[in-house]
């Protein structure tokens, strides 16, 4: 037997044409089920294993889906992933991940490698809205899905941003608080950036809250800088805030420890919240009240979208957003 077999000797041992080898392989077109047997058996005997190379040199496709993260050690990241991987592995299509660590000049350049890389589609789970993204992504040769950011024509799966911040800053209201900071990051993250920070706003200026300029705070999104704007509120307010809106459970994390240091106790002295229902979330004392995304759903569905893409079929959608739920906890 010989060492490397091809499609040609897998005909020859069957005793059928290589059109056949071909058809069972890629399990296409008629084959009688006498056919069909025979070059089965030869490969179970033989344990040929189809190259892939080969077939994409054939089929022009290489059952390669491309996915570019802001931070590939986060929950959300995670949880997405595991959404895609669910529908892409049925199929037979792998994930080839790059993480930008939140550089959004990285996003621009992953686009342009996955597609030198010859994968078949690209999902981005994107961090801003630039101009030069968008023309880049317009100018691809193969499709792109967006998930957490939208723009203009492009496919995307978004969440309820704003609504998610206008629920959570109503809750903190509602339990009485009137004192409340914020933390948001850079606001070229439409999403994270510019929809929570206006959520918030729109709640508190519909209630005629008193808001100090040095409780809006930036952050990027790390528990360091969660702690550091924590401490930059509390050293430059003339009035002590009674409550705090993280953008991110990362970000409240970071507050959460500033507070516990100062000896303060939550929420009895302060309060705080934020997005995301990290795991870590769940299991510190207080635990955090938060907003939950329906990460793995997105993920589902950006991998459902980029397979109707594929298959040049018209999208059951162009655009979707996805709904959230406020898990209300200990910290407020």
């Amino acid at each position: 037997m010989k060492c490397l077999i091809t499609i040609k000797d897998i005909a020859e041992l069957a005793k059928v044409s290589r059109t056949t080898v071909s058809r069972v392989l890629n399990n296409s077109g008629y084959v009688s089920e006498k056919a069909r047997i025979a070059v089965q058996q030869v490969i179970e005997e033989t344990g040929y294993v189809p190259s892939q190379h080969a077939k994409a040199m054939r089929t022009k496709k290489t059952k390669v889906i491309g996915v570019i993260l802001p931070k590939i050690s986060t929950d959300t990241s995670s949880r997405t992933v595991n959404g895609m991987n669910e529908i892409f592995a049925n199929k037979g299509y792998q994930i080839l991940l790059a993480n930008t660590n939140l550089d959004k000049e990285k996003e621009i350049e992953y686009l342009k490698l996955l597609q030198s890389r010859q994968v078949d589609g690209i999902i981005l789970l994107a961090t801003n809205t630039d101009g030069n993204l968008l023309n880049e992504i317009k100018s691809m040769k193969i499709p792109v899905v967006l998930v957490g950011q939208e723009f203009p024509d492009i496919p995307s799966i978004t969440f309820d941003d704003y609504g998610a911040a206008r629920s959570l800053t109503e809750l903190m209201v509602k339990k009485g608080y009137r004192n409340i900071a914020f933390i948001g990051v850079d606001e070229a993250d439409r999403a994270v950036g510019f929809l929570r920070k206006k959520g918030y706003l729109d709640v508190m200026r519909e209630h005629q809250l008193l808001m100090e300029k040095s409780w809006i705070q930036v952050g990027d999104f790390s528990i360091e800088s969660g702690y550091e704007a924590m401490k930059r509120i509390m050293d430059s307010s003339s009035v002590r805030p009674d409550a705090v809106f993280a953008a991110t459970d990362r970000m409240a994390l970071g507050v959460w420890k500033f507070i516990k240091e100062q000896g303060w106790k939550i929420p009895t002295d302060i309060s705080v919240t934020g997005i995301g229902s990290s795991e870590t979330s769940k299991f510190i004392d207080p635990a955090l009240t938060t907003i939950e995304y329906r990460n793995e759903m997105a993920g589902i569905e950006a991998a459902k979208l980029m397979l109707q893409l594929l298959k040049s079929e018209k999208p059951n959608f162009n655009k979707l957003v996805l709904d959230f739920r406020l898990i209300e906890r200990d910290s407020l």
